[in-house]
């Protein structure tokens, strides 16, 4: 029988019929408390040899018979579902939280026994573990062991208990170099299911600096669960930066989407461990992982490369290439790199007008009646959410670091260098995660079929190949934050042999990307009153993209080192400019802060330099994404919602063609 489907048919008997205790007129363990009698359990406790053989490698010999779930015997108990569970549980788990949930299902089965006394394990070993691993039954829908009740069969400290995982732990801390804390990590690949179980065990260990959320749902409904970490998890704090770093966005891109898991647990361990390092990053800076944008794309690369060993198939060769296409698109058939709004165009149509915005360029009305991907929605959502300062998204089959604009400033050309008015700062950018990189700045001429001589791991991203619809070119036009794209190696789905020397390749360098996003300046604009405005712009001369301010009136400006002239303007405020010096030896952002005076506002004034309503602050302006699922009821007259292209024509006042009126 496939292994898969026996532990499906246990755990349905299990769940059907053994997850409630033997039935008997006392709860399990009453009698030996003293709370009832019954006649099962007249026998005198006994001490005996362990000998149960799930359970032989426990730091004790001797147990005690009947134990605390009312088995009277070895056999009695080898032949109990909680003892069955236990020794299937790696499979129903996939491995997740199996050595500590085994160790302690023993101490209750066989728990040891001392001078003729039964010493219970301790409810706080019980508490951390399913606190550690609660989620890991939530992904299979498992419920909690009723033989793992805190309360009922474990004891307290004063009570003279015994932790049964103290073993492990000190196992564990062998591994631990005494200078510097490490985390464990499994370097395996992780399937859905294990990312978001791997995810919220994550979140629940640190719940004081981390939480999961999701943003969204992918074309065939899997979660796009993120995971922050913070000293205030869940709030933005004022002018503590936000950082994204985002993975298999192509779905077969797949070294991106372990990077990231490893790295959140890493964040999670080393902050515990008390990793100066990571504690002072994680109390500074608000950091956001997504580790996969398109888990429907992962899992049809994921099946195409579990396939590759099929003796069945006769074209390998064609197999294997096809594992560099396959699950790079959403279940749409859509490259999520390509979806975004097309803000470059733009841009280059209306570069020449003296007035017209190069930031937060809004999304045009056209773009709406494509096809968006709901991944890209999301995205695009999220991005909107959080005042943004800095990102990576990571992708494979090079070994590069680009950065916008991607799309190429020449219709015609394929190739050529396009750069924006961050340009130095995004080389910088990209510098430092190149140069952190174990390999990815050596100068190499051929990397992956690609050329980037002296380029030393970075290049604009038209220089390299155009492209239209990026999300790093979204980001930069639409938003305040910068974001860079990562190509981590010529292998799109490389072996799991390989997972843990890339994770020592990147490890520095997704720390130092980290980390650089305290640099610059960064400050609150305020009236006159103390009260931060919102939405007020912060400009550089000579650098034609501004930011503006979040809702408490804090901004980020990402700088390179030198002097600069900053100006503060909003709308129905007065102008306060500034000169500042950032000089090269600076760790950490400079603080300017501006206060702003009321004043008249002109009505031909600003325009040109605020955002409004209808661009901005207007989403998804047919309700594509947002109408409602179910009918609405009025005068007890079933209404049908109107489709989203309804609003269009209603406000401009032009009739929809009689094709579209024929589906309403």
């Amino acid at each position: 029988m496939h292994l898969g489907y026996g532990i499906y048919v246990l755990f349905h008997l299990l769940t059907h019929s053994c997850w409630c205790a033997p039935q008997q007129t006392c709860q399990p363990g009453d009698v030996l408390l003293g709370r009832c009698r019954n006649d099962v359990f007249e026998e005198k406790p006994t001490c005996t040899a362990l000998n149960l053989g799930y359970c032989n490698d426990m730091e004790y010999s001797r147990t005690m018979f009947p134990n605390i779930l009312g088995h009277r015997s070895h056999s009695e108990a080898e032949s109990g579902a909680e003892y069955l569970l236990l020794s299937v549980i790696h499979g129903l788990l996939q491995g997740e939280c199996s050595p500590e949930i085994r160790l302690v299902g023993c101490s209750v089965l066989a728990s040891p026994c001392k001078d003729n006394k039964m010493i219970k394990p301790c409810r706080s070993t019980c508490e951390a573990l399913r606190k550690d691993c609660f989620h890991a039954f939530e992904a299979i829908e498992m419920a909690w062991p009723y033989f793992l009740d805190c309360d009922r069969f474990f004891a307290s400290d004063q009570e003279g208990c015994f932790d049964p995982l103290v073993r492990l732990k000190a196992r564990q801390e062998l591994a631990f170099s005494p200078e510097e804390p490490t985390t464990i990590i499994q370097f395996t690949y992780t399937s859905n299911t294990q990312m978001y179980s791997l995810l919220k065990r994550t979140a629940a260990k640190c719940s004081h600096v981390s939480n999961v959320y999701s943003i969204g749902r992918s074309t065939e409904g899997r979660d796009l669960l993120a995971i922050e970490f913070s000293n205030n998890p869940g709030h933005h704090e004022l002018l503590e930066p936000e950082i994204k770093l985002v993975g298999n966005m192509h779905g077969n891109e797949v070294l991106g989407r372990q990077l990231l898991i490893y790295l959140a647990q890493y964040l999670c361990s080393e902050y515990i461990l008390g990793n100066h390092r990571i504690q002072t990053l994680i109390n500074t800076t608000r950091i956001h992982i997504l580790a996969s944008m398109n888990p429907d794309g992962y899992e049809l690369a994921a099946s195409e490369v579990e396939d590759n060993n099929d003796p069945e198939i006769s074209n390998q060769e064609g197999h294997l290439l096809n594992s560099w296409t396959n699950g790079r698109t959403n279940a749409q058939n859509i490259d999520l790199n390509r979806n975004f709004p097309d803000l470059t165009s733009i841009l280059y149509r209306n570069r020449r007008s003296r007035h017209y915005r190069t930031d937060h360029i809004p999304i045009p009305d056209a773009y709406w009646f494509g096809k968006v991907a709901p991944e890209t929605h999301a995205v695009m959502k999220w991005i909107r959410s959080l005042p943004f300062v800095q990102s990576a998204s990571l992708h494979g089959g090079e070994l590069v670091v680009s950065y916008p604009f991607d799309f190429s400033r020449h219709l015609h050309e394929e190739r050529m260098f396009s750069p924006t008015p961050d340009e130095q700062v995004f080389k910088q950018l990209a510098r430092t995660y190149a140069d952190a990189h174990a390999t990815m700045s050596n100068n190499d001429t051929e990397r992956c079929g690609a050329s980037f001589y002296r380029n030393r791991g970075i290049i604009n991203g038209a220089l390299w190949y155009s492209f239209a619809g990026g999300m790093s070119d979204f980001n930069y036009l639409h938003t305040n934050c910068l974001e860079v794209t990562v190509e981590l190696g010529c292998e799109k789905f490389p072996s799991e042999a390989e997972l843990y020397p890339e994770w020592k390749r990147n490890k520095e360098a997704l720390l130092s990307f980290l980390e650089s996003v305290h640099r610059g300046i960064k400050g609150v604009v305020k009236d006159t009153g103390g009260n931060g405005i919102k939405g007020a712009t912060i400009s550089v001369r000579g650098i034609r993209k501004d930011v503006t301010t979040a809702e408490d009136g804090d901004y980020w400006r990402l700088l390179n080192p030198g002097t600069h002239i900053l100006t503060a303007t909003a709308k129905g405020y007065s102008r306060v400019s500034k000169r500042v010096h950032l000089p090269q030896n600076m760790n950490r952002a400079g603080r300017v802060d501006f206060v702003l005076e009321k004043v008249p506002v002109d009505p031909d004034f600003g325009h040109h330099f605020f955002p409004t309503l209808d661009t901005w602050d207007r989403f998804d302006p047919y309700n594509q994404f947002e109408r409602y699922g179910e009918q609405d009821v009025e005068g007890g007259i079933e209404r049908q919602e109107k489709p989203w292209w309804w609003s269009y024509f209603s406000q401009s006042g032009i009739s929809p063609p009689h094709w579209l009126l024929r589906n309403v």
